[in-house]
């Protein structure tokens, strides 16, 4: 079975994860992780997800950010999943998505063991992002099925709109400088979720990020189930990714659930970021 009939999974998945949201606003009784409140509809969407990609050959590893540990069924690639990102967004009725990374390693793996990342997003259409073998398709889903929309999707030249998370006051000075800077080019497009606001980078050009922030220095997001599939999906659609200092695919994580500030975009911002961040 190839990287595709992974992502035919994921694609096949996204009705009943839509169609049950409506159901499971509600917080359900544990944590994730991260110390993150869970809704049920997070739960749900994790079993769901872990009970198909394992059963599949390719898949002998299954990991979440729902979960603190790694479910294996046998050899082939190891899958990292954000089974509903901004799934808080339930509640307001805002978008939301799903991201998936396949390593070709054992977890927690670097991200330069990516073989193929994707995310969906489910807006007003459900659509999804692959990246594999260089080349980067956007789907529109329906009844479970891909039909492609766009095929070598590049970021476009000249970039428009930017999302930055966090509180403006946890800031550090370095990164709200450079904030200032873009906010006198680009139009502000925040919704969130990441992956809505990925989106918008990735349609009309620009940068997302999560910064490291005062109360986390580290950031929020997760490497191994965000930040590096994000940042390979972005790299191979010609954009760059950073984690203040370096790609997000060059990070080695120590743990399964490491957090990493996600700077994402068309090259020229990424490149500014570095270099405002690295004259602290």
């Amino acid at each position: 079975m190839s990287v595709e009939t992974i992502f035919d999974v994921i694609a096949s998945s996204t009705d009943d994860i839509r169609d049950s949201l409506a159901g499971r606003r509600t917080y359900a009784d544990g944590q994730n992780p991260s110390g993150e409140q869970q809704l049920a509809a997070d739960v749900h969407a994790d079993r769901l997800l872990e009970e198909r990609l394992l059963a599949l050959d390719s898949v002998g590893a299954y990991a979440s950010e729902e979960r603190e540990e790694i479910s294996t069924d046998g050899a082939g690639y190891s899958v990292a999943v954000d089974p509903l990102d901004g799934s808080s967004n339930v509640k307001s009725n805002n978008a939301m998505g799903t991201v998936l990374g396949v390593y070709d390693a054992e977890l927690p793996a670097p991200g330069r063991s990516l073989i193929a990342a994707a995310y969906v997003l489910y807006g007003p259409l459900t659509t999804m992002m692959t990246a594999h073998d260089g080349t980067v398709t956007e789907y529109v889903v329906e009844d479970g099925a891909r039909q492609p929309v766009r095929e070598n999707v590049t970021l476009p030249d000249d970039p428009v709109v930017y999302g930055f998370g966090g509180r403006v006051p946890e800031w550090p000075d370095d990164f709200s400088t450079f904030a200032s800077s873009v906010e006198q080019e680009l139009k502000l497009r925040y919704g969130g979720a990441m992956i809505a606001d990925v989106n918008q980078v990735m349609t009309y050009g620009g940068v997302f990020a999560y910064p490291a922030l005062e109360s986390h220095p580290d950031g929020k997001l997760r490497l191994l189930f965000e930040g590096a599939p994000i940042g390979y999906i972005v790299e191979t659609a010609g954009g760059r990714s950073s984690d203040g200092s370096q790609s997000l695919l060059d990070g080695t994580p120590s743990a399964l659930h490491q957090r990493v500030p996600v700077h994402v975009g068309n090259a020229e911002y990424i490149a500014q970021l570095e270099e405002r961040l690295q004259t602290r």
